[in-house]
């Protein structure tokens, strides 16, 4: 249960209470109107992630921003959050998990429905500086997902949580359906299959480790072990 609950929280929208029409969270700004996203002040309370999008429901020009607060200004334009890879709008959709010294924070949202995307940016001298994020599965296999070859990726779900000031940890959910369990064998204890009414197999993956920011800017991640798996019809 607590496993279900921890997918349902990162894919941020509770998609049974969406408009049936939609399944995506939306927003409509108002002109310079900046929403602080979940989770979006750092711990010194001076600076915070926020989002703005022009037009109805806020899908143009669509982009998340490093805020200097109290007084709300923006300082700068996130990497790799913008209007072509976003499928929701509303400030609540997005989740930011600051470290406690308010030097790094991870921010997630939904690319699809089901496909969510961690970013993590560096922060230093009011700037954020978007840096290469742990990837389990990389770790597991030695490589990234190819969508166009590594079959249907039906879910994808990364969530970093931070242990200490520079120790963090991160899961890593994944679901595939393939036509055999060639895939599940060579993914061993990090992967389970299960055949399917019409001969395909779903096969998920599930991951877990923990991580370290070192002074240098690199990050040393543990060997990933078997997370929890759900069980599925």
């Amino acid at each position: 249960m607590q496993f279900r609950c921890a997918i349902a929280a990162a894919l941020f929208v509770v998609l049974a209470d969406l408009p049936q029409a939609h399944a995506t969270a939306e927003h409509t700004y108002a002109k310079g109107e900046y929403g602080i996203i979940s989770g979006g002040w750092a711990p010194n309370k001076r600076l915070a992630i926020a989002v703005h999008g022009e037009g109805d429901g806020a899908h143009d020009k669509f982009h998340a921003y490093l805020m200097a607060e109290p007084g709300h200004r923006r300082l700068m334009t996130l990497d790799n959050v913008n209007d072509d890879n976003i499928l929701d709008t509303a400030p609540d959709a997005f989740h930011a998990a600051w470290s406690a010294d308010s030097r790094y924070v991870a921010v997630t949202f939904r690319s699809e429905r089901h496909i969510v995307t961690l970013n993590l940016y560096a922060v230093d001298d009011r700037r954020a500086r978007l840096v290469d994020a742990p990837d389990l599965f990389r770790d597991a296999t030695g490589r990234s997902i190819d969508r166009k070859t590594d079959g249907d990726m039906r879910t994808s779900v990364p969530a970093l949580t931070w242990q200490a000031q520079r120790r963090f940890h991160l899961t890593d959910y994944r679901v595939f359906v393939l036509d055999d369990t060639a895939f599940a064998d060579k993914l061993g204890p990090l992967g389970k299959a299960t055949a399917m009414k019409d001969g395909r197999t779903t096969i998920q993956f599930s991951a877990e480790a923990d991580g370290e920011l070192l002074p240098d800017g690199r990050i040393r991640m543990g060997k990933p072990r078997a997370g929890q798996f759900e069980e599925l019809e």
